[in-house]
């Protein structure tokens, strides 16, 4: 299809920005002096696909090769890898992984190796295709903590950061009106009602981040299930984000434009899509009520790919299988184990994996097709799958030759556009302290419509060339030489990367009910607590990973 300039930019910033950037957008600006090298990356989505049609027979895998094992694991995002890690830490060796893509991790993916930008410096060439942070967790957080502390990311006592994890300063900065200003909120301007309502809003979070429920569980907690699920908490998952604040009284648009960022940043939604439950999630979990103050960032050049390689080494080579397309899990008789179907997609070979128990951690969408209980109760139900929607998510890393010209507050770790539908961008090298010289930045734009497929065929009918443009025109307001700092530009598209906490889905019957096991097959993945976020994603490796060690010492005793 062929498309207008003016076209495509509306399609992926919005016809409203694209608009106005395109009126003060000069054909001189847009010269570069060469073409900038870059490719367009992404998921296995054609292999994938295949889940759609019904799985091959049974006979095709009873003539397959088959490898037999204690556990297998099915997904090698973070919540698999944790799986492994805590039944690494259990005592069980014996486990297999299958993953369909060609490498582990998930939406916390990364890179690390060459970089034109980067290839004569000693920096690092790391930077994240995903995830790029986590917070600091609180006490009631002890598997988490265990990990942090494995990795060496914790003091001696298990609780404080080491100083090198932390976000160094400057953290945040925002592009507004023409200059660079220190943090996310626009001051500069805001009016005496501005000002009380900002103060207001963390006075609430404070509060509610010290609120306790009958049973004396925190409101709100990350990861969800140490917080409460009492009526009176839940019930704000039934209005959206907006609706809250403006029955609140908190109608500023300088708050709301924080608020509806941080709906963004972590949820690729909007204020008027978000639950008001997940919402306060984001700011009252973050709160140590001890103290009142936020929890502290921690990062990594990386981003949370440092977390997962870490994970993954409780694995040995030869117990991951990558390119392995899992289209059907199978009970035993009278749970006597497990059989996993898969198919080499570069051979396109049939395998088994026979097992004792099975942990699978896919997307619900991927389990209702795969899991074959799962998939007979549904059939026939138009509504599968349904339930819950899952955002799209661009993801581009710019390796520049140095830093681009710019106006106001000095370069920080995150870099904040007003008025851009994007997040703007996060500096790779930040942590290494390099404020100068050759970097990547990593810049997020998350498709936040209404209607999550519209956002999935936004993200997929524009070529590498629209959003290289797209990023440029939305980046070059800010800093006016970056083509000419540019030496590659790659962009990755997430079709379904993240569940989204939509009005109503978060505290459903539908979704509690799903991390119960049926029989041997045990369930791990963010989908089961609605958010996609590493700390959930941890918490559910960890507990099927005990459930399973439960069952198998239980076998054995």
């Amino acid at each position: 299809m062929r498309w207008s300039r003016r076209e495509v930019l509306s399609l992926i910033l919005g016809a409203p920005l694209a608009t106005r950037l395109l009126a003060c957008d000069r054909p001189s600006q847009r010269e570069t002096p060469r073409e900038i090298e870059g490719r367009l990356l992404g998921q296995d989505h054609r292999a994938g696909h295949r889940l759609r049609s019904s799985p091959p027979g049974d006979d095709i895998f009873a003539r397959a090769p088959v490898q037999t094992t204690e556990v297998v694991i099915v997904g090698g995002g973070p919540a698999g890898l944790a799986a492994a890690y805590q039944l690494r830490r259990n005592g069980q060796r014996g486990m297999r992984l299958l993953e369909l893509e060609a490498e582990l991790g998930g939406t916390s993916r990364d890179h690390r190796g060459p970089s034109e930008a980067l290839a004569n410096t000693r920096a690092p060439h790391a930077f994240p295709w995903g995830a790029h942070y986590i917070t600091q967790p609180l006490d009631h957080n002890r598997p988490l903590q265990s990990l942090l502390s494995d990795m060496g990311v914790l003091e001696s006592d298990g609780r404080a950061v080491r100083e090198q994890y932390l976000v160094r300063d400057p953290k945040e900065r925002l592009f507004y009106r023409g200059f660079f200003y220190e943090g996310l909120y626009p001051a500069i301007g805001a009016t005496q009602e501005d000002r009380r309502q900002w103060q207001r809003f963390g006075a609430k979070m404070q509060a509610l981040a010290r609120m306790r429920d009958g049973q004396g569980r925190p409101a709100f907690a990350i990861p969800m299930r140490y917080g409460s699920d009492d009526p009176t908490i839940t019930e704000l998952d039934r209005i959206s984000a907006a609706t809250w604040l403006t029955k609140h009284g908190f109608t500023s648009e300088r708050l709301r434009f924080c608020v509806d960022y941080a709906c963004r940043d972590d949820y690729g939604l909007t204020l008027h899509d978000t639950s008001a439950w997940a919402m306060v999630l984001y700011y009252a979990a973050r709160i140590d009520p001890a103290t009142g103050r936020g929890t502290q960032v921690i990062t990594w050049p990386q981003g949370n790919g440092a977390l997962v390689a870490f994970l993954r080494t409780s694995l040995a080579a030869d117990q991951v299988r990558s390119h392995s397309l899992v289209v059907d899990v199978v009970p035993k008789p009278e749970g006597t184990g497990v059989s996993v179907h898969a198919i080499d997609t570069r051979s396109g070979k049939p395998m088994r994996v026979d097992a004792r128990c099975a942990i699978v951690a896919t997307p619900a969408f991927v389990t209702q097709r795969i899991v074959r209980p799962i998939r007979e109760r549904t059939a026939g139900d138009a509504d599968r799958g349904r339930q819950v929607d899952y955002g799209a998510w661009m993801v581009a890393n710019l390796h520049l030759s140095e830093r681009p010209q710019e106006r106001g507050f000095e370069q920080a770790w995150d870099t904040v556009l007003h008025d851009s539908p994007s997040l703007g961008y996060v500096n790779a090298t930040h942590q290494r302290g390099r404020s100068f010289g050759p970097t990547v930045w990593t810049y997020y734009l998350p498709m936040t419509d209404r209607d999550a497929r519209a956002g999935r065929r936004r993200l997929f009918e524009p070529d590498y060339s629209h959003f290289r443009d797209a990023i440029l025109l939305d980046l070059r307001r800010a800093h006016r030489d970056l083509p000419q700092k540019l030496a590659r530009l790659d962009v990755f598209r997430w079709g379904h990367g993240m569940i989204q906490p939509r009005v109503g889905t978060v505290w459903s019957p539908t979704r509690r009910t799903t991390s119960q096991p049926l029989g041997p097959i045990h369930f791990a993945h963010t989908d089961l607590s609605g958010l996609a976020l590493f700390e959930e994603a941890f918490e559910h490796g960890v507990r099927a990973a005990n459930e399973v060690t439960a069952v198998l010492r239980g076998s054995n005793g």
